[in-house]
């Protein structure tokens, strides 16, 4: 949700401007802050900040983003074996040319192509190209994942929306084993080139997933599951296997959301159904919703505040009516890290957060939830994963501010 001023909102961010009176209404009676869920010199993915936000040191814990789509997916990798996450994207060439020399990146999520269309492309893929240490799984919607063995994780990959409109040569995976990883790039982008589904694509102009992108590859990670650190059993709601896989690994139930997409047209009531459905049976439900994080990289002002204004009419306020059914509850209101829209990918710069009910003596006064109200308080964490500790030492209600 964070982002930069913007000359066109008049010196303001997409948050202040965006109609959000629940989230806005949680700032006010609650205790703002400011977290940094980012170390510095870490990758600045989600994978990152949303192990930091669940109270884990990613400087201990994360080996990459891959591994954590793959649990979600229910593929366990095994010692040997690297995950790398693999997108389909949409690349724009001169016909018949190799797209990894002349090819430049059109869209990092090919449209952000149906679940359905990509499952098909992702499968013909693996019947053409899999074999005995290369295999490919479908996921959601644009996302998936390669699982391969006899490369090495330190090979250097580039996420596809770090270099939207430019030419893909510049940003090819580098380093001891790349050249495994350009050839079944090549190969794929050949069967997918003329695949049906792509002229069919072409024919009602949208963007073709054309080829495959590997990054964010590791192997598979070791953490103790949430309730040995904090006592408390979880659960997990998002679209996206990323968060489902961090989810897995932390010892969560992880539920699936008929209808949820990670995008604007997400199930929203489906998730807020789960949610308290879920808190019924755990301490601690996480609910994630990625569709400000896609407008971003899409550099979409409109559909940002679009976002931000569903998820708040749509998800806070009504999780706000249902949690009058659970007296004794805390919120903990915050995004992973800024996509801002003029730079169309993410930042490792702090991002607000909210926590309610909130001890009198917590934070500042705010007049609603947003990056310079973040910024005017005392409240601030440098280091992320320390957050959670926070967030959970519950102080006695009758210390709380202006109860809801």
């Amino acid at each position: 949700m964070a982002d930069h001023p913007l000359p066109e909102l008049e010196g303001k961010t997409p948050l202040q401007v965006a109609r959000t009176p629940w989230m806005d209404l949680l700032a006010r009676r609650g205790a703002i802050g400011m977290v940094k869920t980012i170390p510095p010199g870490m990758s600045k993915g989600s994978d990152v900040a949303n192990l930091s936000i669940l109270g884990y040191n990613p400087s201990l814990y994360y080996t990459g983003r891959a591994p954590l789509e793959a649990a979600s997916m229910g593929v366990e990798l095994k010692p040997d074996e690297v995950a790398f996450r693999c997108n389909l994207v949409a690349i724009k060439t001169v016909h018949g040319s190799r797209f990894t020399v002349h090819g430049v990146m059109e869209d990092y999520s090919a449209g952000h192509i149906s679940t359905e269309e990509a499952r098909e492309l992702i499968l013909e893929i693996d019947r053409q190209l899999g074999r005995d240490g290369v295999r490919f799984y479908p996921g959601v919607s644009y996302r998936h994942l390669l699982v391969i063995r006899g490369v090495s994780e330190m090979i250097k990959c580039i996420p596809p929306h770090d270099f939207s409109g430019k030419l893909v040569a510049h940003y090819l995976p580098q380093g001891n084993g790349a050249g495994v990883l350009l050839d079944l790039m090549e190969q794929a982008y050949r069967i997918l080139y003329h695949h049906p589904i792509n002229r069919a694509r072409h024919e009602q102009g949208l963007p073709p997933a054309n080829a495959v992108w590997f990054w964010g590859q590791g192997r598979a990670p070791a953490m103790p599951p949430f309730q040995e650190k904090y006592g408390l059993s979880g659960a997990m709601i998002s679209a996206v296997d990323l968060m489902k896989g961090l989810g897995r690994y932390a010892g969560f139930e992880v539920l699936h959301v008929p209808g949820a997409t990670g995008y604007l047209d997400t199930n929203y009531t489906g998730k807020v159904e789960a949610f308290l459905e879920a808190l019924a049976r755990h301490g601690l439900v996480f609910l994630h919703v990625e569709a400000p994080d896609e407008a971003g990289h899409n550099g979409d002002l409109k559909a940002k505040i679009q976002a931000l204004e569903d998820f708040d009419s749509k998800v806070v306020g009504p999780v706000l009516a249902g949690l009058r059914n659970f007296p004794e509850h805390r919120i903990l209101l915050l995004c992973d890290h800024p996509t801002p829209i003029t730079l169309r990918t993410h930042t490792d710069e702090e991002v607000p957060f909210v926590i309610y009910p909130a001890e009198k003596s917590a934070g500042s006064a705010a007049q609603g939830y947003d990056e310079a109200s973040g910024r005017g308080t005392s409240l601030r964490f440098q280091e992320g994963f320390k957050l959670m500790d926070y967030f959970l030492s519950c102080p006695d209600k009758s210390l709380c501010v202006n109860p809801l």
